[in-house]
């Protein structure tokens, strides 16, 4: 076979696997056996080879599994893929349904979707053709596991029809079946066994080897567009069709709903036929169908105003409280934990659960030795629910909380308004350790390979005591370590150096300032751009910032005024650690000479000259402040069609409204 005809075959062959797939994965209608799939891929595997020049990324051959590769590049979502807030009974879902009404108005309709149970990703097309595929990450930054997703058959590596360029989000989830036999090859080989669906799919998309992924025979659903090119959509449930004519693999078991009781109608009747499914969920997840009413709505810090999940019910179950352990936080909280049992709960076996304070304890009158409810607070969390009196034996011990830290022996304190103890020494190994463990996390200074064991390895070590030591490790010292092979420490020694480059918010958050998380820091960086001026900082400058509060203000202020903090931020310094906001700078409305300067303004209805994101960054150009809700401090309403509430409330507070052709009008003098 020539070059011509091998090219013209490897077309054929291609076509025929592409549609087997899509029949077989996507449809579940399967019109050719098992055996002449692998006959023609077969085929196709040996003319690319022995034609090497007609290789293709995008071709089936993909699918089982590229070259091992050394770690997980980093991705950052052009659109962040945010968390969902949760409801867990009736109540909580019309509670969701008066606040997007109030919004919006009451001519809006949801869609209930399946909440699978798998791990969050992302599959980027660029015409038609599948290039990124990641995880969700914090939200903001995931990691590359194109290779990986390419071995799931459900996701097509071109789209049907148009070759448009979008990205789509989906749940790579392991089917009930596939589960059960894998799990079972463990155990013939004496290997762990995964606990659940959800661990066994997420463990498989983070091999470094693709072949390894393409073993455990993964699944998808994909459910809803970050962006997309060229094509206007105005419906979420227009979407999902969209999706499935495109090629994807969406979930027929969702519903357009009129109202919330169509809603809550809907989730009962998932709850109860939930185990009669290949996969598992957790839940149903509900959204505004229309998308500019879901852009009128906006997000809040951390999720989507327009869209909620319900939790199903936990699984609760009995088991026997063995014993009370006790934890050391990185503030110095003493935290005790039930140690229990083994019992499956919700598909893990769980052996600890969180008993948050001493005052739990004696409220829900917790003994060693007794028998007690065991859930999954949002099926995730282990908490002890109630203790089974009746089947008490008169053995049970009461539990006292110490008198002194458990790590270090200080005398532990009760601060004012609080109900939790906590050492308050500040050389506490314990929370030395966990504030070392904090440092380097993925929302602080994000440093790969420094997990907890090996935090917890290099303190033992003396190895580090603060962490301006991380910056002086010697990779003749590391090597030396239990598991710490060359390469691992290249690349550890590598991300440390990588970590100095990071932007000062990361920084801040990751000093472990009481009261400071992640949002705050960014803020404050923002707002001072340099850690000598965040060290100069009054506390009354730390509250002229709109989200820092005085338990803030006052924390940040006196932690930055010990002089051992000094002596930390200089040693970062001297190892070139970057003390500078490298974001987005924030712009003064003095400084602005523009009719909005100072301005709030609220934007609402559905805007045809521009999208929301754009108009509030055109106005936030201009020195405005956008703002999502209509008060007696608003300054400016700019109705687009239909708007709802909003500009009811706009009219009866006094407040000035502009038509969007007005906005345009005033950008463009």
């Amino acid at each position: 076979m020539n070059e011509e005809q091998a090219k013209q075959r490897v077309k054929e062959v291609r076509e025929l696997l592409e549609k087997y797939s899509y029949e077989y994965y996507v449809l579940d209608q399967p019109t050719v056996p098992d055996a002449e799939y692998d006959r023609l891929l077969q085929e196709l595997i040996e003319l690319e080879n022995n034609h090497p020049t007609l290789r293709d990324e995008h071709s089936p051959t993909v699918r089982v599994g590229g070259q091992v590769l050394d770690f997980f590049r980093k991705v950052e979502h052009k659109v962040p893929m945010l968390s969902l807030g949760n409801a867990f009974n009736e109540e909580d879902l019309r509670d969701f349904d008066r606040r997007v009404r109030n919004a919006v108005g009451d001519n809006v309709s949801y869609v209930a979707e399946l909440k699978i149970d798998g791990l969050a990703v992302s599959l980027t097309y660029e015409e038609g053709r599948f290039v990124l595929g990641a995880t969700r990450g914090d939200g903001t930054i995931g990691e590359d596991i194109t290779n990986n997703l390419r071995t799931i058959h459900a996701i097509p590596l071109k789209v049907k029809g148009e070759a448009v360029s979008l990205e789509v989000r989906g749940e790579a989830y392991m089917p009930k079946r596939s589960f059960q036999k894998l799990n079972e090859a463990r155990q013939e080989e004496g290997q762990e066994l995964f606990a659940n669906p959800r661990n066994a799919a997420a463990g498989s998309l983070r091999q470094l080897d693709p072949k390894i992924a393409a073993k455990r025979n993964l699944s998808i659903f994909v459910y809803g567009m970050g962006q997309l090119a060229g094509k206007t959509i105005e419906h979420h449930s227009e979407g999902l069709h969209f999706l499935k004519e495109a090629g994807f693999k969406t979930n027929p078991e969702w519903k357009q709903c009129d109202t919330i009781e169509d809603v809550i109608t809907f989730v009962h009747s998932w709850g109860e036929r939930r185990p009669h499914l290949d996969y598992e969920i957790d839940g149903i997840v509900i959204k505004v169908d229309s998308y500019y009413q879901q852009e009128e709505l906006g997000f809040t810090a951390k999720s989507p105003r327009w869209a909620i999940a319900y939790k199903f019910p936990a699984e609760e179950v009995v088991t026997k409280l063995l014993g009370i352990e006790l934890s050391v936080g990185r503030t110095g909280v003493i935290t005790p934990t039930a140690l229990l049992e083994p019992v499956a709960v919700a598909g893990t076996t769980v052996k600890r659960a969180s008993l948050h304070n001493e005052d739990l304890i004696r409220e829900k009158d917790i003994k060693i030795g007794d028998y007690v409810v065991v859930k999954k607070a949002g099926d995730i969390i282990p908490e002890v629910v109630n203790v089974i009196v009746d089947r008490r034996t008169g053995e049970e011990e009461e539990f006292h909380m110490p008198e002194a830290c458990p790590a270090c022996e200080s005398k532990l304190e009760r601060l004012d308004g609080e109900v939790a103890l906590r050492c308050l020494n500040p050389m506490c190994p314990a929370q030395i350790r966990e504030g070392l463990i904090h440092f380097v996390s993925r929302n602080a200074m994000n440093i790969d390979g420094l997990g907890e064991k090996v935090i917890s390895q290099l303190f033992a070590e003396q190895l580090i005591t603060d962490v301006a030591d991380l910056y002086d490790l010697k990779k003749e010292e590391l090597v030396k370590l239990e598991r710490m092979g060359e390469k691992s420490v290249d690349n550890l020694l590598d991300a440390i150096e990588k970590s100095k480059e990071n932007s000062l918010e990361r920084l801040l958050f990751g000093l472990g300032i009481r009261h400071v998380g992640a949002k705050a820091a960014k803020t404050i960086a923002q707002r001072f751009e340099t850690m000598d001026a965040v060290m100069m900082a009054s506390k009354e400058e730390l509250l002229a910032i709109d989200e820092v509060g005085e338990k803030m203000a006052d924390s940040v202020a006196v932690y930055f005024s010990k002089p051992e903090v000094k002596v930390l931020i200089d040693e970062l310094r001297d190892f070139g650690v970057n003390l500078t906001y490298k974001g987005p700078k924030i712009v003064k409305a003095e400084d602005i000479d523009s009719s909005f300067a100072g301005k709030i303004v609220v934007l609402t209805g559905k805007l045809s000259l521009f999208t929301r994101n754009e108009a509030k960054e055109r106005l936030e150009a201009l020195g405005a402040k956008v703002t999502g809700s209509v008060s007696k401090n608003t300054d400016l309403l700019i109705a687009g069609e239909d708007a709802g509430s909003k500009l009811e409330k706009a009219q009866t507070l006094g407040v000035a409204v502009w038509s969007e052709q007005q906005f345009f009008d005033e950008l463009n003098k």
